[in-house]
């Protein structure tokens, strides 16, 4: 059962929007703003920053949104508002990615964002498709099951909630405190996503 509460679904032209919209109206959200705006972000009760694409133009998009990082830090870090950063978004969470060159990143969570680099020549990169989650520690958002992956590039650093298998281990989600991300796409996982962000709905960290 969740707890109704206003949703800022942050809109800075890099993330699969309504898809995600209508994965977390499904599990029951039912004042999601799909926004870029920064007094709305200070008000909401809750955030999820999507995200598809490059580490660098996705860092680089959130930074033009005026006044938008501040208004994250403040709520999310200052007030401490439950986050959800989902693939790219998770990333972001990092303090560098190392997609096209080095970047910064909100610095929220210590690590780094790295190309994968599978132990086997049959693993491909991208990582694509149906895998594995497998919780790393005890975490009241993740549990274990399949979800869907796209993506490249990894999260290497602290706070591991999850893994997955792609012929050796990659980060699946990250978390601390009223942060959590995720690298697969709840919007695209079926029963396990919808179930994912019914918990995230409900949260009280």
């Amino acid at each position: 059962m969740t707890t109704q509460s206003s949703l800022a679904l942050i809109d800075y032209g890099a993330g699969n929007l309504h898809s995600v919209a209508n994965a977390l109206a499904a599990a029951g959200a039912d004042d999601v703003a799909i926004t870029g705006d920064p007094d709305i972000v200070l008000r909401a009760d809750r955030i999820v920053l999507p995200g598809v694409g490059a580490f660098g133009a996705c860092a680089a998009a959130l930074r033009a949104v005026p006044g938008m990082i501040e208004a994250l830090e403040r709520r999310v870090r200052g007030d401490g508002v439950p986050f959800l950063g989902i693939c790219v978004g998770m990333q972001l969470m990092a303090d560098v990615g190392e997609e096209m060159g080095s970047h910064a990143g909100l610095g929220w969570i210590a690590g780094r964002v790295r190309l994968i680099e599978p132990g086997t020549m049959d693993a491909k990169v991208p990582h694509m498709g149906w895998n594995d989650v497998v919780p790393a520690v005890p975490h009241p958002l993740i549990a274990a099951g399949e979800a869907y992956f796209l993506h490249s590039y990894a999260f290497d650093g602290a706070d591991v909630i999850a893994t997955t298998d792609h012929a050796g281990p990659i980060t699946a989600a990250i978390g601390r405190d009223n942060l959590i991300g995720v690298q697969f796409h709840p919007e695209k996982s079926q029963r396990y996503g919808l179930a994912l962000l019914e918990r995230f709905l409900s949260w009280r960290p």
